[in-house]
């Protein structure tokens, strides 16, 4: 499977739906209003009525879909997934989307011992004090595999 649909299969139902609604909507709105208000519109060919018709719609469709996309996946990196919902869908322009993937958070990792979800660069669970990840012996920050030194206090990390 391919990344794209990995995180399609993010996008709640309930979104799936909304999104056609809205779509279906202004489909029905712009194959109804326009030819009735401009009669020129009549003559145009039928490839030229259906763009007229379909196309207009799907920005609004991608857009009900982003929503869905930004409450999903706020909710599954522990964020606050309510309030970023919300600004993804009432800050126009997307706007509120952009700022979303710009300022995501990583995702949470799974603690080994317990399960819990924890935040990257913990280097134990808050839950159970696992450890996650190698720890300076001296502050007990988290430090990555081949460091030799702590970055946080400078302490040597030979013998860890």
């Amino acid at each position: 499977m391919s990344r794209f649909q990995d995180e399609m299969k993010l996008v709640p139902r309930p979104a799936f739906a909304i999104a056609m609604c809205v779509w279906l909507a202004f489909f029905l709105l712009m194959t109804l209003l326009p030819f009735r208000v401009d009669p020129e519109l009549r003559h145009w060919p039928l490839a030229g009525k259906l763009a007229l018709s379909v196309l207009p719609g799907l920005p609004l469709f991608a857009m009900v879909l982003l929503v869905g996309y930004v409450y999903s996946d706020a909710k599954r990196r522990g964020m606050r997934y309510v309030l970023w919902t919300w600004l993804a869908a009432l800050i126009p322009n997307a706007i509120g989307i952009i700022l979303y993937f710009v300022l995501r958070e990583p995702l949470l990792l799974t603690c080994t011992h317990c399960g819990a979800q924890v935040r990257t660069g913990f280097a134990f669970c808050p839950k159970c004090g696992g450890s996650l990840s190698q720890a300076c012996p001296q502050c007990r920050r988290a430090v990555e595999p081949g460091w030799t030194h702590c970055v946080h206090c400078g302490a040597s990390l030979g013998a860890a």
